[in-house]
C-alpha cells in the first residue's frame, strides 16, 4: 500500500506540472495586444480546453493504470493461492479490465468532445 501512496503522488505531481506547463507554452503563441484588443478570448479559452482535455486524460489514464495493476496483482495473488480455480479468476479479471478500459475511453471521448464541440 506504501509503494501504491508513492506511484499515485509521482503521478499527481507529474500532473500538476504538464498542467502548469501547458499554460506557459500556450502563451509563446499568444496573439498581440491590438489583435486581443479585437477578440482575443478565443485564444484563452482555446486553451483551457486544451489544458482540460489534458488533466482529463492524464488523471483517468493515471487512474486507470492504477487500478489495472491492482487488479492484476490481485489475480496473480488468487491463482497463486487456488491455482484449481484460475481460469475463472482469469475470465473475472479480463471482465473487470474490459470495464475500466471502458471508462478510460469515455473519458478520451469527454476529452475530445471538450476540445472540438464546447
Amino acid at each position: 500500500m506504501k509503494i501504491f501512496r508513492i506511484v499515485l503522488t509521482v503521478i499527481l505531481a507529474l500532473t500538476l506540472i504538464s498542467a502548469a506547463t501547458l499554460t506557459v507554452f500556450a502563451e509563446e503563441n499568444a496573439a498581440p495586444a491590438a489583435e486581443t484588443a479585437s477578440g482575443g478570448g478565443e485564444n484563452t479559452v482555446r486553451d483551457f480546453k486544451a489544458m482540460a482535455a489534458a488533466v482529463i486524460i492524464a488523471v483517468v489514464a493515471a487512474v486507470g493504470a492504477l487500478g489495472m495493476a491492482m487488479t492484476i496483482m490481485k489475480t496473480i495473488d488468487g491463482i497463486a493461492r487456488q491455482p484449481e480455480a484460475a481460469s475463472q479468476i482469469r475470465g473475472a479479471m479480463m471482465l473487470g479490465l474490459v470495464f475500466i478500459e471502458t471508462a478510460i475511453i469515455y473519458a478520451l471521448i469527454v476529452a475530445i468532445l471538450v476540445v472540438f464541440v464546447l
